[in-house]
């Protein structure tokens, strides 16, 4: 075992680190994917399949690093079923993710950073047998998260898988703390500007 670390360790030095631009250059790239949501503390809920795009822009400051910061139109919060009745909750963002990018070897890179989002869209929608009932969801207007994630470039495209973990209380329950829990799947292409 200790061969097999030794050898993936020099295996890893050897390769170096790999900037995906030159230092000093910037990048932008349109986006589109899903979210995988959800809010913590919620029991007996399920995931909400939505729709996350936007635009996120970087600037390689270093061989191994570069930020970036974004834009995205994210949709999210839950699904339940309740007595025999399909509630969903939808909870749209304007986030703005803003992040550290380490390249740990030519493509890959691994992320961190912060991201305010602001709530754009909060309704609460019952339906059971014919009859639909949709209401405004009493949901916070900011909600703050940390992304951390993955992603990989081959000839410009994009493919960036993040977790965005919430920090913040989203809707105000008596005996719960729900905060957004967001796994998300993106492709976009990058044009160098």
């Amino acid at each position: 075992m200790k061969k097999l670390i030794a050898m993936a360790t020099a295996l890893l030095l050897s390769v170096g680190v790999y900037a995906q631009r030159e230092v000093g250059t910037f990048t932008i790239m349109p986006k589109a994917g899903m979210n995988i949501a959800a809010l913590t503390d919620a029991e007996g809920s399920d995931v909400r399949i939505g729709f996350v795009g936007g635009a996120e822009a970087e600037y390689q400051f270093h061989d191994m690093f570069s930020v970036s910061a974004g834009l995205l139109y994210s949709m999210q919060g839950l699904t339940a079923d309740r007595g025999g009745s399909d509630v969903t909750y939808k909870m749209d963002y304007l986030n703005v993710p803003i992040l550290v990018n380490c390249y740990v070897v030519k493509g890959l890179a691994v992320k961190l950073g912060i991201q305010p989002g602001f709530n754009i869209n909060s309704k609460s929608k019952v339906e059971g047998g014919k009859t639909t009932v949709e209401t405004e969801l009493d949901a916070k207007t900011l909600d703050f998260s940390i992304p951390v994630g993955v992603s990989y470039e081959f000839a410009n495209f994009q493919l960036d898988a993040r977790y965005n973990w919430g920090l913040t209380k989203v809707i105000d329950a008596p005996d719960a703390s729900p905060k957004n829990s967001v796994f998300q799947l993106t492709l976009g292409y990058k044009f160098e500007l």
